[in-house]
């Protein structure tokens, strides 16, 4: 029999860690993510498990939130191999080092004012350094492809299939043996959107006994992407024609490329008013290269576009900020700028020196693209907040706030419940990554839809999922 426990995304959005126990004794990690928000805390808490008896890493795509504690796996003891797809290995090793350095960066100040006060023993070192990620790859490393199966120990698979969430995501089927009978639990990652901009649409698989689903927008659905792209460009539109200046937070990977292509369809189309575009974040610079590599990976619009003039992205008036003086420059533009910065939660990055330039002026706007966790400072402006504090200094919040919830990453309840129902049969249902409310409005959703009765996961908590079959029936409880 197996043991399926979690130590993240349980009850919270972040963190995804989850350890898979066989029978064999062969133990398996599901992603091992960074705590944000609320629940940043966590982060330098013990892990709940020895790292060193995990034999795989299994990773379903390179967010933060499911890779951004690797490096503390490997410095804790962890040896055994990593599976991954190409394109999740090369955009994780980024976002990675991206983290790494704003550790480093944020250590080192916080050092220096710790000195003047004499309490610089009380500053916390950086969770990891950028050695702590090289030190990641030096591991045995699996490239996997969709739909191929790897062979993981004797008795024991996994395949790898397109969750449509970002690029290289994937929801991973992996089968076992138990009591000589073989079993199969479907870890979803992060199920994307179908009506997502840049990534196909998510594979649907039709065979498991257990399935461990996320639950980020488990409470609701989006509202239609055509819609959201259409309220974007007014936003953009009205701002740059008052001669304001458009704030973009958004994240690296997958969101900063749905913007991209949107803002390229623009300018061929003829509907976006002369201006400049800055993509100022490193991170998302090299990211749009790589998903750029990986054309064969994106959607037909994509594709579209580097048919036109051999990029996906880039169109004449967009400008690359790699370098500080780069993004200090910029502030000095007064209108007519549209400004793609992380981090996408503002809880760091070059977005907040754009934010203490730019959201105390009424003539621009901060669009917000991407989900913004309880306790982050982009979840405070989304929910009203009249003062920031940025830098030691409070700042009025006069911009004009937008809030695009269509454009988001991840599926919603209604596509959740058809992933479900796509398989013949289920045993079990499992549920994490989500806040509790979510986690309850789909697991009412489970029950009255699909007629199953679903099982919130708690951190720690032991779950044998074999242990009692077909007993999880709504209408058998």
């Amino acid at each position: 029999m197996a043991i399926l426990q979690s130590y993240g995304a349980d009850r919270v959005v972040t963190g995804s860690c989850h350890i898979l126990r066989l029978e064999s004794g062969v133990n398996i990690a599901i992603d091992c993510g960074l705590f944000q928000g609320r629940e940043e805390k966590r982060n330098r808490k013990p892990f709940g498990f020895d790292p060193s008896e995990v034999d795989f890493l299994l990773i379903t795509h390179a967010h933060l939130d499911h890779v951004g504690r690797i490096p503390l796996l490997v410095k804790e003891g962890f040896r055994g191999t990593i599976v991954a797809t190409r394109a999740t290995l090369e955009l994780a090793n980024i976002v990675l080092l991206d983290s790494a350095h704003l550790m480093e960066e944020e250590y080192r100040t916080r050092y220096r004012k710790a000195l003047r006060r004499g309490t610089e023993k009380r500053v916390e070192p950086p969770l990891f350094v950028r050695e702590d990620v090289e030190n990641i790859w030096l591991l045995p490393t699996v490239e996997a492809r969709y739909g191929k199966k790897i062979k993981l120990t004797k008795g024991a698979t996994v395949r790898y299939f397109d969750a449509g969430h970002i690029l290289g995501s994937a929801f991973l089927e992996i089968r076992y043996d138990c009591g000589g009978e073989k079993r199969t639990i479907v870890f979803s990652g992060d199920l994307g959107n179908a009506e997502e901009i840049v990534m196909p649409h998510t594979h649907r698989s039709r065979s498991a006994n257990h399935i461990v689903i996320e639950s980020t927008y488990g409470d609701r659905d989006h509202r239609p992407m055509k819609k959201s792209v259409s309220e974007f460009k007014k936003a953009v539109r009205e701002t740059l024609l008052n001669r304001g200046n458009v704030l973009i937070p958004s994240f690296a990977i997958e969101r900063t490329q749905d913007i991209l292509c949107i803002l390229k369809d623009m300018y061929l189309n003829r509907e976006l008013p002369y201006c400049k575009v800055f993509l100022d974040s490193p991170m998302a610079i090299r990211a749009t290269n790589i998903f750029t590599n990986h054309i064969d990976e994106l959607s037909e619009k994509c594709k579209e576009h580097y048919r036109i003039d051999g990029d996906p992205f880039f169109f004449p008036w967009l400008h690359f900020s790699v370098e500080t003086e780069d993004s200090k420059k910029i502030n000095s533009i007064e209108g007519g700028a549209i400004i793609i910065a992380g981090s996408g939660m503002c809880t760091g990055g070059r977005i907040l020196h754009h934010f203490k330039h730019n959201i105390w002026n009424r003539r621009n706007s901060v669009i917000f693209v991407g989900y913004q966790a309880e306790g982050t400072l982009g979840r405070k402006i989304v929910d009203g907040a009249r003062w920031i504090k940025l830098y030691h200094e409070k700042i009025m919040v006069k911009a004009r706030i937008y809030t695009i919830n269509g454009f988001s990453a991840h599926a919603g309840q209604s596509e959740l419940l058809e992933w479900i129902e796509n398989f013949s049969t289920i045993d079990n249902i499992f549920l994490v990554h989500g806040e509790d409310r979510k986690l309850e409005a789909l697991k009412k959703a489970i029950r009255k839809r699909v007629r199953m009765d679903a099982v919130i996961v708690d951190s720690g908590v032991k779950y044998n999922p074999d242990r009692k079959r077909s007993k999880r029936r709504a209408d058998d409880i």
